[in-house]
C-alpha cells in the first residue's frame, strides 16, 4: 500500500503533541525536511517527497484559508499552491464556528428574498418577535414561526444548500480553502486528520435541512443559529454556522 493511500485510509494520525495555532502548523510545513507530520500532509496532498525542492507556508487572516502552502518541485518552474483551513479542537465534541456575519452580508452573498430575510432577522433578534409570549423576548426560535414560514425557510435553505455550504466552508476566490486540517488534543493525547475540501463539503453539507428540537436550523451536519452571548451587545444578533470538526475522525 502506498504511503498516500495508507495515510488517508487511517483517517487520522497521532501527533507527538497538540498544535497550538495556525502559526505552528505553518512552521511544521516550513520544517518539512525534518517534520514527519508535514511529510505526511504533503503525501496526502499527492506530493512525492523526493520530488520537492522547497516548501514555504504562510499564515493568512480574514479568509477561509488559514495556511497557504507553496510547494516547489524539482525541474518545474511553477510553484504549486495549496490552501488549508485549520481547525483546532480541545475536546471530543468541540463545535467550531465556520462562518459568522450580519444578515445584510448574507443578503449580498446569496440574494435572499425579502420574506426569508424577515424570518432570519426575527430569528437572530435584529427584529423583535411578532408572536405573543415568545420564549425569548429578544428574538424568535425557528419552531416559533408559523408552519407556513417554517416551510418557506426550509425550502429556501434546501434549494440553496450547495451554495450555502460551499460559501461557509470553502469560500470563494484565490484564497478559497482546498483542504481541512483538524488537530485535536484531549488530555495527553493528540491526533490530526487532513481531508480534501470536496470530501468535507459532502461530509458536513449532505443531509436533510431541518429545525432542531432546540429551535435552530440544521443543514446536514451544520448548525445554523443566532450567535448569542457577547454580554448583550448587538453582535449577539449575528447569524453563525457551526460544525464539529472532530467528526472527521470517525
Amino acid at each position: 500500500m502506498s504511503p498516500i493511500i495508507s495515510a488517508i485510509g487511517r483517517g487520522s494520525l497521532t501527533a507527538r503533541r497538540g498544535f497550538q495555532n495556525e502559526k505552528e502548523v505553518a512552521q511544521k510545513f516550513n520544517n518539512w525536511r525534518l517534520d514527519e507530520d508535514a511529510q505526511q500532509w504533503l503525501r496526502i496532498m499527492s506530493y512525492n517527497i523526493t520530488d520537492i525542492e522547497n516548501v514555504e507556508a504562510v499564515v493568512l487572516s480574514g479568509y477561509k484559508t488559514d495556511v497557504q502552502v507553496q510547494v516547489t518541485i524539482f525541474l518545474k518552474k511553477a510553484i504549486d499552491v495549496r490552501n488549508l483551513q485549520v481547525k483546532l479542537v480541545s475536546n471530543l465534541s468541540g463545535f467550531n464556528q465556520i462562518d459568522k456575519r450580519w444578515i445584510d452580508k448574507y443578503i449580498e452573498l446569496w440574494n435572499i428574498p425579502t420574506e426569508i430575510v424577515s424570518i432570519l432577522r426575527r430569528y437572530t433578534g435584529e427584529l423583535p418577535p411578532t408572536i405573543p409570549n415568545p420564549k425569548d423576548r429578544r428574538r424568535m426560535f425557528a419552531n416559533e414561526f408559523s408552519s407556513k414560514e417554517q416551510q418557506k425557510i426550509l425550502d429556501w435553505l434546501s434549494n440553496n444548500q450547495i451554495l450555502i455550504v460551499s460559501d461557509i466552508l470553502k469560500g470563494r476566490g484565490e484564497f478559497a480553502a482546498e483542504w481541512i486540517l483538524v488537530a485535536q488534543k484531549v488530555a495527553h493525547n493528540a491526533r490530526w486528520t487532513l481531508k480534501p475540501m470536496n470530501y468535507c463539503l459532502n461530509f458536513f453539507g449532505n443531509g436533510d435541512v431541518e429545525i432542531t428540537n432546540r429551535g435552530n436550523f440544521r443543514i446536514g451536519r451544520i448548525t445554523m443559529q443566532r450567535k448569542g452571548g457577547d454580554g448583550g451587545r448587538k453582535t449577539a444578533n449575528m447569524l453563525q454556522f457551526k460544525i464539529n470538526p472532530a467528526e472527521l475522525f470517525d
